[in-house]
Parts: structure tokens; C-alpha cells; sequence
């Protein structure tokens, strides 16, 4: 008997080719916005939106699952898990936060495989020191390029699929400046990473130099109240981005309207003012491809 798995619902099937269909976007006409999840809601939020893809935010993810900002402080098992959830739960391509790989070669090896059986079709790892900090916050040390060229082998050489991705990060614009940021990214390039990510360019001219030097693809980290200003994705699809993250809009706006429904709530002593903000029981379920679920159920009844 031949299994029909493509009836599963997402969370219960594979998705082997979304690897691939990430990397054709990169050479392809045109950029990838990829706005940042951090648990199953908001990445089926995304996915059930249209986007080609979503980004795992290490920021949304310390904060939803430690309760703390984003300094380090969550392990790689504690990501890993997290990450996996995710994975499951859509079937468009992931961008994976994956930090600075979580110690040396061996770690960035481990990270690198581990990831990939997750399901992330690119994954991110930066050249802070450990423990790493917000990008847009102060206090970041970096390693040296040399380390962090090593990390960037290791991943090479950890991958088993070749269209997963490898997206280089450097913070190095805060503490050595913007020339050696855009010289940081050339030489990781050389190391095999497929994705440039300058962080924290200080203004829109700077930021549109990052594509234009580096002729690579290129990400861009749009972070409302930021160092770096937030652009339009057509601004910055002509500036020669080929990838726009917007890694906690959804984390601010939940938190927004969180406080102002539990606001409303304790005063008024209802959520009737919230109501035509919210997904009623239904469609919260079918948000969830309960349909699908429901009918896996049946067939074995």
C-alpha cells in the first residue's frame, strides 16, 4: 500500500525541496522578505501570509522561551528544540539564527548538521565573541576574522545538502567601523558563505553600499527602532538585496496589543473591544490545518 503523505498536515509531512526553492530565489530576479518567527503561531502567521520564507529570531526566541533579552544566555539544546518546532510547522524555507555556532569548529560542525536535519534551509552565524548580544545594542565584542573564517568552513564542510545556505554576520561596524565590516564580509565570502549580512549599517547610504561593494547576495536586518533605518522592500530590492528580514515586527506588535487588550480587560472586565481584532475558535484552529488533522484522524477510525 502506497502512503499518500502529502495529505498530512504540516507538522506530520516532509518538505525536502524547500532547500532548493530557497536557493533558486537567490538567482533570481527580485528579493526575499523574510519576516521573523519565534514559535509555531507566528511562523504559520507567516507562511499562511504568502512570504517565501521566514526567519527564526534569536531575539523572539530568548524572549518568548527564557524570558530575557537577547545576551547569550539560551543554550543550543534550548534553540535546537525551538528550532525543530518550527521547522515542522511550515513547509516554506527557514533562516535559522544560529548565533556565533555555540563554541569552536567541532561546535559550529555539530550546530551545522543538527540544523540542517531540523529542516533550515539557511543558517546564520555571526562573528561576535561568546556570549553574543543584540546587534543594536551596545556592549558586542568580536572575534577575529581568521575565527570566524574557521567557523564558516566548519559549517562548509559540515552541510550534507548543498543547497542549504550559509549566511555570514558581522557585527563589526560598532567596534572596528564600516570599511573593515564590508572587508570582515569579502573575506567570509572566500570562506564559502552564501549570504552577506553587515550589521547595523548606520545610514541608508551606508546601508546601499553593502550590495554594491560586496557583489554577493545580501541580507538586510530591518529592526524597527534600530541603528539602521527601516526601508521600504522595493528601496531596498533596488539597492541589490536579495534578502529582508524583519526579525521581531511581529514580537513588538503582539506585545503592543497584548498590553492593550489586558489593559482593556481589567478596566472594562471584557475582551469585547479586542473582538474584531482576533482570530475567532474556528479560524485560530484552522490557522492550524485542524481540517487536515481532523481527517488523518478519520482514516483511521
Amino acid at each position: 500500500m502506497t502512503t499518500d503523505h502529502a495529505s498530512y498536515p504540516i507538522g506530520l509531512r516532509s518538505t525536502p525541496t524547500r532547500h532548493r526553492a530557497l536557493r533558486q530565489r537567490m538567482a533570481e530576479p527580485g528579493i526575499v522578505v523574510a519576516p521573523g518567527c519565534y514559535d509555531c503561531v507566528t511562523a504559520r502567521l507567516v507562511e499562511v501570509a504568502g512570504f517565501d520564507a521566514a526567519y527564526i529570531t534569536g531575539s523572539g526566541v530568548s524572549m518568548s522561551a527564557l524570558g530575557a533579552p537577547d545576551m547569550g544566555a539560551l543554550s543550543f539544546g534550548e534553540i535546537l528544540d525551538r528550532v525543530r518546532r518550527i521547522c515542522d510547522s511550515v513547509a516554506i524555507p527557514i533562516i535559522a539564527d544560529a548565533d556565533t555556532g555555540y563554541g569552536g569548529p567541532l561546535n559550529v560542525i555539530r550546530t551545522m548538521r543538527e540544523f540542517e536535519r531540523a529542516g533550515v534551509s539557511a543558517i546564520q552565524i555571526e562573528d561576535q565573541e561568546w556570549p553574543k548580544k543584540c546587534g543594536h545594542e551596545p556592549g558586542r565584542k568580536v572575534a577575529s576574522s581568521k575565527e570566524m573564517e574557521q567557523r564558516i568552513r566548519a559549517a562548509a564542510d559540515a552541510r550534507v545538502d548543498a543547497d542549504v545556505m550559509i549566511v555570514a554576520r558581522t557585527d563589526a561596524i560598532a567596534i572596528e567601523g564600516y570599511e573593515a565590516a564590508l572587508e570582515r564580509a569579502a573575506r567570509y565570502r572566500e570562506a564559502g558563505a552564501d549570504i552577506a549580512f553587515v550589521e547595523a549599517p548606520p545610514g541608508e547610504a551606508e546601508l546601499a553600499e553593502v550590495p554594491k561593494r560586496l557583489g554577493m547576495p545580501c541580507l538586510a536586518n530591518m529592526v524597527e527602532g534600530g541603528r539602521t533605518p527601516v526601508l521600504p522592500v522595493p528601496r531596498l530590492e533596488a539597492m541589490g538585496f536579495k534578502v529582508a528580514i524583519y526579525p521581531n515586527s511581529l514580537t513588538r506588535l503582539f506585545a503592543r496589543v497584548g498590553q492593550d487588550l489586558l489593559s482593556s480587560l481589567k478596566s472594562t472586565g471584557g475582551t469585547t473591544a479586542f473582538a474584531n481584532q482576533m482570530l475567532d475558535h474556528g479560524q485560530l484552529w484552522t490557522l492550524f490545518e485542524n481540517e487536515r488533522w481532523q481527517a488523518l484522524e478519520k482514516r483511521f477510525q
